[in-house]
């Protein structure tokens, strides 16, 4: 799900352009490579990753990390992105909390959207400007790396015109118990998608069904299409899939797709990238605002607390 363009929706209020030694990114070691930290972040909350979010991207903003690649699983939560329709949501506050499930609303662009376990979410936090300053491009780019990753498990899913996500014929799955007869039935999502660009730099991302408790996307109209059914993988092949397995082979086509060398690191070493970063960044925000120069607000940095 994206209300993606040719241009970004830039949210922020700072401007692209960075003043000649005035402002204090400019003051912060450069991480301009094609270096991307990869964290597994395991079942986290909702509102803890996107929070974790916000301080890679002011980070990535200022130049002072790697691209970084979160994967996660999340707890029941619906999520509405700042396009959707609350139409979509289909269960009140009550049904919702007696099932569990958190709602919030989100930056990303799209609608609503349902995140659980046996679900990974991948949240690229890229800067687009050092790989390619196209916003379809990048989600066509999401869509590959998804794609790519179930052709692993001989099951072809595709792209459909004028909607985002990837798509698998039933007749395509590789069980015949999963078969359907052509035309008979829709194609059904197996992965969604829903961005953020700020200053070309990317936050949430795509979210690919593994084991997904399917019964869940009937609290809402998935991603605002009402036609169309949610699948999983173990659905389409009819056994179980590890998610840990899947996960392998999406960061691995990640890393191809967008020329991006993976480097592997913990929670607690992310952690202490970011606190360097916003110990640097503060200090060059002191720094800046010595007369003679030019003082731009301080970015807003969340703590995650483990």
């Amino acid at each position: 799900m994206t209300s993606a363009g040719k241009n970004p929706n830039f949210t922020d209020s700072a401007s692209c352009e960075r003043g000649v030694s005035t402002s204090p990114e400019s003051l912060v070691t450069s991480h301009s490579n094609s270096h991307c930290l990869t964290i597994d972040l395991g079942l986290i909350g909702y509102a803890e990753a996107y929070a974790l979010q916000k301080r890679i991207v002011a980070a990535r903003k200022a130049d002072a990390i790697e691209d970084v690649f979160l994967l996660c699983e999340h707890p029941h939560v619906i999520t509405q992105g700042r396009n959707g329709n609350r139409e979509h949501l289909l269960a009140g506050e009550n049904v919702l909390r007696q099932k569990g499930v958190d709602f919030y609303e989100t930056s990303r662009g799209g609608d609503i959207t349902y995140h659980g376990p046996g679900q990974i979410v991948g949240y690229p936090i890229l800067n687009l400007a050092a790989i390619r300053r196209d916003v379809v491009w990048y989600v066509r780019m999401l869509e590959e790396v998804m794609i790519r990753a179930t052709g692993d498990y001989g099951v072809t899913a595709k792209r459909e015109p004028g909607k985002t996500g990837i798509w698998v014929e039933r007749e395509n799955a590789p069980h015949p118990s999963q078969r359907t007869q052509t035309g008979q039935h829709a194609p059904e999502k197996l992965g969604a998608i829903g961005v953020h660009i700020s200053r070309w730099v990317t936050s949430h991302g795509f979210a690919y069904n593994v084991s997904t408790d399917l019964r869940f996307f009937d609290l809402i109209v998935p991603c605002g299409i009402a036609d169309r059914k949610a699948t999983s993988l173990e659905k389409l092949l009819n056994r179980r899939v590890s998610s840990q397995e899947v996960a392998s082979h999406l960061i691995r086509h990640f890393g191809r797709v967008f020329g991006r060398e993976i480097q592997p690191a913990t929670l607690g070493e992310l952690l202490e990238k970011l606190q360097a970063c916003e110990r640097l960044m503060t200090a060059a925000t002191d720094t800046a605002a010595q007369p003679g120069f030019a003082v731009s607000p301080a970015p807003d940095l969340p703590q995650l607390h483990r």
